[in-house]
């Protein structure tokens, strides 16, 4: 379990490696781009049941290849509360295998499929759901625990 040692910058100027969550469980999401319809969409979402998450004892983390600066302006533009990871040398999105080939207006480019895992106290992966659609996905999620 490698990506529990990846060290990645948050959108709360700290330091984070998965590994610091150990003890409590995870809802560990991929989105491809800040301040784009559905990432706005699926980051509201998660924001607006994070206290319903917190109840079940899971803390929500979010990760893009977005720069810690646009984390923040991301998170002050929509009132986000969750934390967001910057992972420019897509060390943990590769670790966790959620590059993929997209298209998108007739071109192929490779990028990150919205993708969500659900660890357990111990970093384990119990859950994970792969390409997923970010309407309502927060509460399928929720209703998954």
């Amino acid at each position: 379990m490698d990506y529990l040692n990846i060290p990645l910058k948050a959108n709360d100027g700290k330091t984070y490696a998965l590994k610091d969550f150990n003890g409590s469980k995870v809802i560990l999401y991929f989105y491809p781009k800040d301040d784009t319809s559905g990432c706005t969409l699926e980051a509201r979402d998660f924001t607006q049941l994070k206290d319903d998450f917190e109840k079940k004892g899971y803390t929500i983390i979010g990760v893009s290849k977005d720069s810690v600066k646009s984390h923040q302006d991301f998170c002050e533009k929509h009132d986000l509360s969750i934390l967001l990871l910057s992972d420019p040398n897509q060390e943990l999105i590769k670790a966790f295998d959620v590059l993929g080939e997209k298209s998108m207006y007739g071109k192929t480019f490779m990028g990150i499929l919205r993708s969500t895992f659900i660890l357990d106290e111990n970093g384990t992966i119990i859950k994970e759901m792969r390409n997923v659609k970010s309407t309502g996905h927060a509460q399928n999620v929720l209703d998954l625990l």
